[in-house]
């Protein structure tokens, strides 16, 4: 049996994230999302609203289950015995970043593979910060997240009003 991670912050999942884990659960025998909890970066959802979003998203997929975790992917790949870590490609930009973290996390557990899917094509633009950005100012973002997770955004953004610091300013804003 193959178990494989794939391992993000999801903040908020949306349809590339689902694209790529449909499509690795289709190829290993069992797919674990991986919801990491202490990323670099400011969040808009806890851990636990993440992680109970992501469970929604695939709960009929039986091959898919969803987990948190916190410290060093390939740790938590032995701890549960993955084999494989699922990563998502979009554009070039993303091959750099995830060469270097392949070759890192290779490094550190040569007996871990690491396996990138190409994004589907409608999928290349998306990325949670963009689905964040459009939703805090407001804008339609049903076609990027499904409706628990365009809601949950809605809800988030209400309650933190105009003076949210979530989101940084970029061109979408302009």
């Amino acid at each position: 049996m193959i178990r494989a991670v794939f391992p993000g912050t999801f903040d908020p999942i949306h349809y590339g994230h689902i694209d790529i884990a449909n499509r690795a659960a289709n190829l290993f025998d069992e797919l674990v999302v991986a919801v990491y909890d202490r990323p670099l970066k400011t969040l808009l959802f806890s851990p636990q609203e993440r992680i109970r979003m992501t469970q929604e998203t695939f709960a009929s997929n039986p091959k898919i289950s969803v987990m948190g975790y916190s410290g060093l992917t390939v740790e938590f790949c032995r701890k549960i015995n993955a084999q494989v870590i699922v990563r998502g490609l979009r554009v070039f930009s993303d091959f750099e970043y995830e060469f270097r973290m392949a070759l890192a996390n290779h490094h550190l557990a040569p007996e871990i593979e690491v396996v990138a899917f190409i994004t589907a094509e409608e999928h290349t633009f998306l990325s949670s910060s963009t689905v964040r950005e459009v939703a805090s100012l407001g804008g339609d973002v049903s076609t990027m997240v499904p409706p628990l997770v365009a809601e949950a955004l809605k809800r988030r953004f209400r309650e933190l009003g105009e003076s949210q610091q979530i989101v940084p300013t970029t061109s979408l804003r302009d």
